[in-house]
């Protein structure tokens, strides 16, 4: 998530009062998970088997604490609750702000766009020409919406991300600053939903189309002119190629790399990056001959079984 305006390190020490080690000239310009960190995001470490994978990672500014050394050209940000000065500034740049009528007055809706009954249009959404948005859909703040999009009755597009902190006092809640992004000439099958990014984007890729009840996970990437069928779950943060068909009750777990043209056939569950124009089938998911044919050995295990082992 990029800031409205770049805020001086100095600053955000003296407002959390945090000890600021390295450099004092930083500016930062976005909040960001460690994984997709860019140069000049903050981002923010509390556990030892992070500490080094934070420190490397491209952010400028890291909120740690743990007292180190900061890397050449980074501001480190020493405190007792890093999480807590991380939350709090994604709250002040994208605060909770309930809506008071079923359109937000900051939404931008293209004259051509259609808006059928008790449709939900959330703050600073954009929706383009041609688009087709039927009744009951629930689009969330800052939702981006191509030309020529089709959402299906009941869509949630941009709900929260399933995100959350584990600490002793239970499991503390991430704000979800990131959008939904939904590029041209895209299909969203009813009551399926679309969770926002925690930090970065969730992207739905032009002339992709959604069956019923697809379930689309935080900062998931999904390329162009894919077909996935009813009841399919993609877990956070993963990429999927170009061509991409995924048949009804596949499952997919979180920050995998699926490539262009991969065919997953139905009730798969995918544990692994998969290659580029393979069919896969299975739970784990492997290439779909080579699991036939292990289903096939294994109707014919009672008889061998019987023959050698009497």
């Amino acid at each position: 998530m990029k800031l409205s305006k770049p805020i001086a390190v100095t600053e955000i020490a003296e407002k959390y009062g945090a000890k600021l080690i390295g450099s004092t000239k930083l500016l930062a310009k976005g909040l960001n998970q460690v994984h997709l960190a860019e140069k000049g995001d903050v981002v923010f470490v509390d556990i030892d088997k992070y500490y080094d994978k934070a420190l490397k990672c491209k952010a400028s500014i890291i909120i740690i604490n743990k007292k180190v050394k900061a890397p050449r050209g980074k501001s480190l940000l020493y405190c007792k609750n890093p999480f807590e000065v991380y939350n709090q500034m994604v709250l002040e740049e994208r605060p909770v702000i309930p809506l008071t009528a079923a359109i937000s007055e900051s939404a931008e809706i293209h004259p051509t766009a259609i808006l059928e009954p008790n449709v939900v249009v959330g703050h600073h959404v954009k929706v383009g020409a041609h688009s087709y948005i039927q009744a009951n859909v629930t689009i969330g703040d800052y939702t981006i919406i191509g030309d020529h999009v089709t959402i299906q009755p009941g869509v949630v597009i941009g709900s929260d991300a399933f995100y959350f902190k584990k600490t002793k006092a239970g499991y503390q809640k991430w704000r979800s600053a990131g959008r939904v992004i939904i590029d041209d000439h895209v299909e969203i099958g009813a009551a399926s939903t679309i969770n926002k990014g925690v930090s970065g984007d969730t992207i739905i890729g032009e002339g992709t189309k959604l069956d019923c009840q697809v379930q689309v996970g935080h900062e998931v990437q999904i390329g162009k002119h894919c077909l996935i069928a009813a009841h399919v779950g993609i877990s956070g943060n993963t990429k999927i190629g170009n061509e991409v068909t995924l048949y009804g009750q596949v499952g997919i777990v979180q920050n995998l790399n699926i490539a262009d043209k991969v065919t997953v056939l139905g009730q798969s569950g995918v544990s692994k990056d998969l290659e580029k124009g393979k069919t896969y089938f299975g739970s784990p998911a492997g290439e779909a001959r080579m699991m036939y044919k292990e289903m096939a050995a294994l109707r014919h295990l009672p008889e061998f079984l019987a023959k050698y082992y009497r």
